[in-house]
């Protein structure tokens, strides 16, 4: 299966400890910019009753749905015990020379 790089804007476009909601090929996706500058992205949904997760608060590379507090790794879109489930994750490069954000579909 082939994938696809694709720019979907700049590092600097979404403040440290902030969210970009965008969508691609019909897929919500939700970009977090950590504080340790990392850019994250994960399909904008929560597994358990399909919250937003652009909406929630991040702490420690984890997403908190804000629908029931399920707790999401950013990294692995593993749900955190006691809950069960995954989200899609999407790897993101970042060209640290132009600040330029590419996802691989």
């Amino acid at each position: 299966m082939a994938t696809s790089k694709i720019l979907v804007g700049k590092r600097s476009e979404i403040d440290v400890k902030s969210s970009r909601k965008l969508r691609i090929e019909n897929i919500d996706i939700v970009l977090f910019h950590l504080s340790d500058g990392s850019v994250l992205a994960v399909e904008n949904k929560c597994p358990h009753k399909g919250g937003l997760l652009s909406e929630g608060m991040v702490c420690d590379g984890k997403v908190h749905c804000p629908l029931h507090d399920w707790k999401i790794d950013l990294r692995s879109g593993k749900v955190q015990d006691p809950d069960e489930g995954c989200v899609t994750t999407f790897k993101t490069e970042v060209d640290e020379q132009s600040g330029d954000i590419y996802i691989h579909m």
